[in-house]
């Protein structure tokens, strides 16, 4: 009997120095980083994602749920570069929750670890949605989520130390696997170099860069302004004079202009999942940009 009474204290003692499984509990804005943090933490993680594949990311309402999530959450990851201005500072000031408020080690921003794009010489809202710190899409160049992911990994251990190891096995093993995806990828995009592209929204400038695609023009006659048939009649005739190979958009965008002018002007027009769970086959990360290669060089055969 002694013997089994030490044996359940003994069980007892082990289990109760064992980490909870999920006991960190992360607030991701955007699929890519909600994607990223489970890769990274895996089982000691707690993760809600409150955006999907098939929203816009710059307009989401600040609803109940968000800010349920939001006050239990003890790191909230997001894009920033004004990508969330609609709605994640409501959201912030409404769950008075300190443990995520700039400034704090819960509240991580994506694009403070990559360098970005467009930045305006000067901030001009008749032009458009412009962003003052410049392009926040930096999730279309996978080399980004590397850069992100070397960041987020420490601030994680940082917010968990007892889960270092964790973590550091988790980053080691991510990162070997990405770096051979990287390079498949770069592989395969090598055929897109030069590539006209029309674009939906100014979403993709930094997988044109990665992949060495022109941008010539786009849909929106400026920066979140829906296409209207006065601007696409002036894109479909300025295609005759510089014809674009492809139109993208992304999924979650109205797909009807990009039709339009695909059956005019004789482009395919292909939707991008933009994100994790843009398509079905984007299910993750990896599958994220298999899938964008996919579809782009299927276009282009």
């Amino acid at each position: 009997m002694r013997h089994t009474i030490g044996f359940i204290a003994l069980l007892l003692a082990v289990v109760c120095v064992q980490p909870a499984q999920g006991e960190l509990r992360v607030f991701a804005c955007e699929p890519e980083w909600g994607a990223l943090a489970e890769e990274l933490g895996g089982n000691v993680l707690t993760v809600y994602t409150a955006t999907t594949g098939k929203q816009d990311p710059h307009h989401i309402e600040a609803r109940p749920s968000l800010l349920a999530k939001a006050r239990q959450a003890d790191l909230l990851i997001c894009t920033g570069a004004e990508l969330e201005i609609g709605w994640l500072p409501l959201l912030l000031r409404k769950t008075g929750n300190p443990r995520i408020q700039p400034g704090q080690p819960g509240y991580f921003v994506a694009s403070d670890f990559v360098e970005l794009r467009e930045k305006p010489r000067h901030l001009d809202r008749s032009e458009g949605d412009i962003h003052a710190s410049g392009n926040p899409h930096i999730q279309t160049d996978p080399h980004n989520i590397g850069l992100v992911a070397d960041a987020l990994a420490a601030r994680l251990a940082e917010l968990d130390p007892k889960n270092v190891e964790h973590y550091k096995r988790r980053y080691r093993d991510f990162s070997e696997r990405w770096q051979v995806a990287l390079e498949r990828w770069n592989a395969q995009g090598a055929f897109l170099k030069g590539v006209p592209v029309v674009v939906h929204h100014k979403s993709w400038v930094y997988l044109e860069h990665w992949l060495g695609m022109r941008e010539v023009c786009a849909l929106e006659p400026k920066p979140g302004l829906p296409p209207n048939s006065g601007h696409l009649a002036r894109v479909l005739s300025q295609l005759e004079k510089r014809p674009a190979d492809l139109i993208i958009y992304a999924a979650y965008q109205d797909p009807r202009s990009a039709h339009w002018l695909s059956k005019k002007a004789d482009v395919p027009a292909v939707a991008l999942p933009f994100t994790v769970g843009g398509t079905k086959e984007a299910e993750d990360l990896f599958a994220l940009y298999d899938d964008t290669l996919n579809r782009l060089l299927e276009a282009t055969k």
